[in-house]
């Protein structure tokens, strides 16, 4: 599944978030719908997903602060605690209301803590394999936040080695050299490196401590999609999360890992636009109005 134009990731917009510059672009016309990254990822992964959905809604997508072609730098902030503030700011500076929300990985814990903790409504909530029960963190990451400073000080051809075989074993297909290219870049070199260590450092169980007893509040129709093979956060986590919110849907996808939208964009295509047409959307919607 490929789209012309693909290839020209357009971020062209850009946000002033506490003197630090994020990255955004648009696409689309219509009601509002928002496309969250995780990590250790960017807008990027929406490419082959963004334009298809913008043939229905307006379309807004960012990179979180310290990813792709956001701010980096020493010291930052980019913990989970800090990418829900970012979040809403963004709300407020697109003027927009009550959009569809789609979130994957971490963007999934940023959108949920905007809604439970910074009380602003989405139309729809797509999760796709987010981070939303304690405890979370592969065995690279646990590794990591134990030894920060001795992985950033890695000869930069190592922590390129192990960026790779990391994000490989993100997907259940193969990654393109050209593809794979798109998510090492923002993570290499004398400012990449350090950034990419220093997002792993702050992962933290507290943010999603915060709000995983609060599922029940959550005020939208709520669906979610699980790659049946990923091996980051197993599918049983998926399911135990659906137990946990009120009426969500869930939907396992085959021969897909974590990175669903790398496996399987139509899949996620196909179910975003079937769920915000939905009967149970349209009239949750005008309930709050």
């Amino acid at each position: 599944m490929e789209t012309s134009g693909a290839t020209d990731w357009d971020l062209t917009g850009t946000f002033d978030f506490h003197g630090q510059e994020v990255r955004y672009g648009t696409m689309g016309t219509g009601d509002p719908m928002v496309l969250l990254h995780g990590t250790p990822f960017s807008s990027v992964v929406w490419r082959r997903i963004a334009p298809h959905l913008a043939a229905h809604r307006r379309v807004y997508y960012f990179d979180l602060l310290g990813y792709g072609r956001s701010h980096q730098q020493h010291g930052q902030d980019v913990s989970l605690g800090i990418q829900n503030q970012l979040f809403a700011a963004l709300l407020d500076h697109w003027e927009i209301d009550r959009p569809d929300v789609v979130a994957h990985d971490f963007g999934g814990t940023t959108a949920l803590r905007t809604h439970l903790l910074d009380r602003r409504d989405f139309r729809t909530l797509t999760l796709i394999d987010p981070v939303a029960l304690s405890p979370h963190g592969s065995a690279l990451v646990q590794t990591a936040r134990r030894h920060p400073d001795a992985f950033i000080e890695l000869p930069g051809y190592i922590h390129e080695a192990i960026l790779r075989a990391y994000i490989a074993g993100a997907v259940h297909r193969t990654l393109s050299e050209h593809e794979m290219r798109r998510y090492l870049q923002p993570w290499l070199g004398e400012v990449g490196q350090p950034a990419f260590y220093r997002q792993i450092a702050q992962m933290d169980d507290r943010h999603t401590d915060e709000i995983q007893d609060r599922y029940t509040e959550i005020r939208c129709p709520v669906t979610i999609l699980w790659g049946e093979n990923d091996t980051w956060i197993p599918i049983e986590k998926g399911r135990r999360l659906a137990d946990r919110i009120p009426h969500a849907t869930f939907q396992a996808v085959t021969e897909a890992s974590h990175l669903l939208l790398e496996d399987s964009p139509e899949t996620v295509v196909a179910a975003v636009l079937d769920f915000i047409d939905q009967p149970s959307a349209t009239s949750a919607a005008t309930a709050v109005q």
